[in-house]
């Protein structure tokens, strides 16, 4: 069976990239099912640090169908695993006004979930306008290069 990858377009729309990290997410056994089958939405989540602990908020992972009385809150904060060191740079430079931190990507790696969180900057309406109009030239070109 092929593992989805779980890409938060919105994101990469609303905000500017600075920095990447890959995180570990902690997990139960009904949510990994529910991830397993793709049915999850990083569309409204973001990242937090609380006591020293990174956690993923709004991430949606649907309960599992065929779990029991033991399964998942959908919503629930859900810890992020990252070196020390990195929590601490990542608390650092997202108190500096306008940076934040957003899940791009949820994926399988050898067995276990992974999230790419990006520190980042939102957009501004300028922006926004400038990155549809390059998509779109890069369209054109793609589609001249193909009738040709």
């Amino acid at each position: 069976m092929l593992e989805p990858t779980i890409d938060n377009r919105r994101a990469r729309f609303e905000y500017e990239f600075l920095e990447r990290w890959e995180a570990g997410i902690v997990l139960t056994g009904t949510e990994i099912k529910s991830i397993r089958q793709g049915h999850i939405s990083l569309n409204e989540a973001f990242a937090r640090i609380r006591d020293g602990e990174l956690w993923l908020v709004g991430l949606y992972v649907p309960p599992y169908k065929e779990g029991s009385w033991n399964n998942h809150e959908p919503r629930r904060p859900r810890k992020l695993l990252l070196h020390r060191a990195d929590i601490d740079r990542l608390a650092g430079d997202a108190a500096e006004k306008g940076l934040t931190i957003v899940p791009t990507r949820l994926y399988f790696k050898r067995g276990r979930v992974k999230v790419d969180i990006a520190l980042a900057r939102g957009k501004k309406l300028w922006d926004k306008r400038r990155d549809i109009k390059e998509r779109e030239a890069k369209r054109d070109v793609a589609r001249a290069v193909r009738s040709h």
